[in-house]
């Protein structure tokens, strides 16, 4: 129905009414809790600043989730196909995923040195463990019948792979991608954060610190719209693309 696909938005701008009407009503000060006005305001005060900021956290972002799907693919298959793999790689990809980025991110962008790659290990190591289990499940649910009888005629392990694992997997890769993409993108405003308390400016995240410094709260809310709606366009898009790519596979 209609109304069930206008009801988000309505339920939204009648959200954004009342926070709007609630901040003129109390007269709370900009400098504390800016209205919806407010905050369109600062973003078209400074729109190119803005979006090229996050043009900058975005380009991290997708480098991060680029690294993560090949770093994770490539480790659920070496899991797969060996569980000498699996022993010594299973321990260390759950204390990536249980160690808090926001603790070893100063470490890497010293480590590292290079300011952008150190961003984007940041937000590989963020976004790298939904794809791996993700795609380390999907390995692991080939139906055992298919299996067999794919040793019944033959097939190699590598021909296995290729024609039943990996389209078995693919469901749970896209699944993991998406989760993955949303992940990526607060590993690198969490990164930019680090490095930009340490005087790299770039991305979105150092917009924000700038206008925390400065008492610009406007442009802050600004900058983190931007960050959500940004995030929104992520999901939405690697979920368009992985329903897409599974529509044209029972296609073919």
């Amino acid at each position: 129905m209609i109304i069930d696909r206008i009801a988000p938005a309505l339920f939204g701008l009648l959200a954004l009414a009342a926070w709007e009407a609630v901040v003129r009503l109390t007269g709370v000060p900009v400098y504390l809790v800016p209205g919806p006005i407010a905050v369109v305001g600062a973003f078209f005060a400074d729109p190119i600043g803005l979006l090229t900021a996050l043009a900058s956290t975005l380009v991290v972002t997708f480098a991060a989730l680029t690294a993560a799907a090949v770093l994770g693919t490539t480790m659920a298959l070496a899991m797969a196909a060996s569980r000498l793999a699996q022993a010594a790689i299973q321990p260390w990809a759950v204390v990536l995923q249980v160690t808090p980025i926001v603790a070893i991110a100063p470490l890497i962008v010293v480590w590292v040195g290079d300011p952008f790659a150190s961003l984007v290990v940041c937000a590989t190591i963020v976004a790298f463990f939904p794809i791996f289990a993700n795609t380390t499940a999907g390995l692991a649910a080939t139906p055992t019948d298919l299996a067999d009888l794919f040793r019944l005629y033959g097939a190699r392990r590598w021909q296995a792979l290729w024609l039943l694992r990996l389209p078995v997997a693919l469901p749970y890769f896209l699944a993991g991608l998406r989760i993955s993409g949303g992940l990526a993108l607060v590993g690198a405003v969490v990164a930019e954060f680090v490095a930009g308390s340490g005087g790299f400016a770039s991305g979105l995240a150092y917009r924000i610190l700038e206008a925390g410094y400065r008492l610009e709260v406007p442009r802050m809310f600004a900058a983190l719209v931007l960050l959500s709606l940004a995030g929104i366009a992520i999901n939405f898009g690697l979920g368009a693309i992985g329903a897409a790519i599974m529509r044209r596979r029972g296609e073919g």
